[in-house]
């Protein structure tokens, strides 16, 4: 028929993929990410194949790491791109799980097409297939569903033309925006389907920009006016919604200060006089203690995370009001917050219209000046160059060696907590923290994915030993593919952020450490050596004076760059923070623990006082 055209499923899918667009006119799906098994090499493979020269496919190590640098990329790109990542069946998909719940919980668009069983079920049980003893159409891939805003499997050709739509409204919409599993049975990507050319016409995504509802917009307005202590939270959709320049024009037109979450870190600049830094459980003085005596807090792109609230134990004004600004009514309602469901930006031009020329209260003193004064010595130079040096001290020297093109990014462990602290970000986009799931392997992947998206961006992430080992691979990746950027490894021999955490809650120092872990003989790991065995140019620099030498010779370096230093595992910033409720044994033979239970029980009924 002249109206249509005869394609697989699989290339169906591809085709379609390739004209959707953003506003800018760029193919929203920017390529794809691929590990070929037997549940996607034939149908997606071939698929893939017949397209190479205009739609490029990137060839992985593993499958989370593979989507951690495909969510990487559209973190960068503030949610306006993103990239499909297929893997066969099985393990290939289950490898997946956990890279979509990461994009579930920072809701970032990715594209997840893993293999699926036989539609037919003729061949039953397939090759890795997963049975359920008690349900015929449950497969491996129904473990996505949880984590997946939006699941559909591929039974019949002709569903693509439901499905791929739903994917492009869930992933492009900035309320439902998230991971996407289409699981395609894979003798269904080998059927072929007389699809109509109508289907494949490109079509541009615009970004849809919600404005607020007048009661809402109102109630806020009139709660603003009347605040003394208000306090601005700034999110992660500060970023998504492009919305720094509002936010910036917001705080200065009205002087409300404003504090920023591991996910907002960078919305304004660090020197500005109203961004009072980071909040929370890994914040600083400034930001907490207007925090505590704030009698209004309005989060703005927020989940409003334990490590942001302290456990709900941070805001401590008993006349306090919380609003929650946000595109999403789930995450605007949270703890009974008073709802402003809208765009960051536009909300914030509509609100400082109808608040005119009123101005906050201005702030009493400079609690920067004196918090710098506590922080900025423990970034410094050691003065024994022969001494183990700490986590804040390496971060004072990549902070030094950073200019205006550097992105630092992390994930878990030590530094999310030194970084969010210590780190001066001094434009959007600076500043790259995965710490919705906190996930120990996305960081080596994610400076991959953020290179790609930016690649004049010089891009430094810090990782420690810990996560190192636990997802290397894709370093692989990086040198194949020629992708330059920088990873300082801290070797502290051991899950050091852990075991503070479990001596700070009485715990004796336990498996967590490697001198505190099972061990035939002692545990050596010689990183530079393991990092250059897959490409890399490295070094192992045994202070600071000497990482700040090999830091300054990266931009020669083309391909991935690993500079090795050992750091002390137990010092970390000493200012700052807010409680974090962890659960403390209630029995325990220790002393230790049962003094710990005692304060953790105390500041149960101090948050329950606050609650009421």
């Amino acid at each position: 028929m002249a109206n249509t055209i005869r394609l697989t499923a699989a290339q169906a899918m591809i085709r379609y993929i390739m004209v959707q667009k953003n506003p800018r006119g760029e193919a929203f799906i920017a390529g794809a990410w691929a590990i070929f098994g037997h549940g996607n090499v034939a149908g997606i493979g071939e698929a893939l194949h017949g397209v190479k020269d205009q739609f490029t496919t990137y060839r992985g190590h593993n499958e989370q790491t593979m989507a951690h640098a495909a969510i990487a990329y559209a973190k960068q790109l503030r949610r306006s791109r993103a990239m499909l990542v297929t893997s066969s069946i099985g393990p290939g998909a289950t490898n997946m799980v956990t890279a979509a719940a990461l994009a579930h919980a920072n809701r970032l668009p990715v594209l997840l097409v893993p293999g699926d069983v036989f539609a037919s079920r003729a061949p039953d049980p397939v090759l890795q297939q997963i049975e359920d003893f008690s349900d015929g159409t449950i497969t491996a891939n129904d473990a996505f569903k949880p984590v997946s805003r939006y699941f559909d499997r591929i039974t019949r050709p002709e569903q693509l033309m439901n499905a791929l739509p739903r994917a492009f409204r869930t992933m492009t919409d900035p309320a439902d925006c998230g991971p996407v599993t289409l699981a395609m049975c894979q003798d269904v990507q080998a059927e072929a389907f007389d699809y109509p050319l109508s289907f494949f016409e490109p079509k541009v995504w615009n970004q849809r920009r919600q404005r607020p509802d007048l009661d809402e917009l109102a109630e806020v307005v009139a709660a603003l006016k009347a605040a003394k202590k208000p306090v601005i939270v700034a999110g992660g959709g500060v970023h998504y919604s492009k919305a720094t320049a509002a936010l910036k024009a917001f705080a200065e037109r009205h002087a409300i200060p404003v504090v920023e979450t591991q996910a907002g870190k960078s919305a304004l600049p660090w020197d500005h006089a109203l961004n009072l830094g980071p909040i929370g459980v890994t914040g600083g003085e400034p930001a907490n203690g207007i925090c505590e005596a704030a009698d209004l807090v309005l989060g703005i792109g927020t989940r409003f995370q334990d490590f942001t609230t302290g456990s709900w134990g941070l805001f401590q004004n008993p006349a306090r009001r919380v609003f929650s600004l946000n595109v999403t009514a789930y995450d605007a309602t949270k703890h009974r917050a008073t709802p402003v469901v809208a765009d960051a930006r536009v909300a914030l031009e509509e609100i400082s219209a109808a608040l005119g020329a009123h101005k906050a209260p201005a702030l009493s003193a400079d609690v920067k000046a004196s918090w710098f004064a506590k922080v900025d010595p423990l970034t410094a130079p050691p003065a024994d160059q022969n001494q183990r040096p700490t986590d804040m001290q390496v971060v004072g020297a990549v902070q030094r060696a950073s200019h205006a093109q550097t992105v630092v990014m992390s994930a878990a462990g030590t530094m999310p907590g030194e970084l969010h602290k210590l780190w001066k970000a001094d434009q959007p986009g600076s500043y790259h923290m995965e710490y919705g799931f906190s996930c120990m392997g996305y960081e080596i992947a994610g400076a991959i994915g953020i290179k790609m998206a930016e690649p004049e961006r010089d891009v430094i992430c810090f990782t420690g030993d810990g996560t190192y080992m636990m997802a290397n691979s894709e370093m692989a990746t990086a040198a194949m593919m020629g992708i330059s950027f920088t990873v300082v490894v801290t070797d502290n021999r051991g899950y050091g952020c852990i075991n503070r955490l479990q001596m700070g809650t009485g715990g004796a120092e336990f498996n967590n450490l490697l001198v505190h872990s099972v061990q035939a003989r002692p545990s050596f790991i010689d990183f530079a050596a393991h990092a250059a065995a897959m490409g890399a140019q490295s070094v192992k620099v045994a202070s600071i004076a000497e990482l700040e030498a090999a830091l300054a010779k990266r931009a020669s370096v083309q391909g991935p760059y690993v500079i090795v230093i050992d750091t002390d595992p137990y010092p970390s910033t000493p200012f700052g923070g807010t409680w974090w409720e962890v659960a403390v044994p209630e029995v325990s033979s220790r002393p230790q623990v049962v003094q710990k239970r005692i304060i953790y029980e105390n500041a149960l009924k101090e948050r329950q006082e606050n609650e009421r």
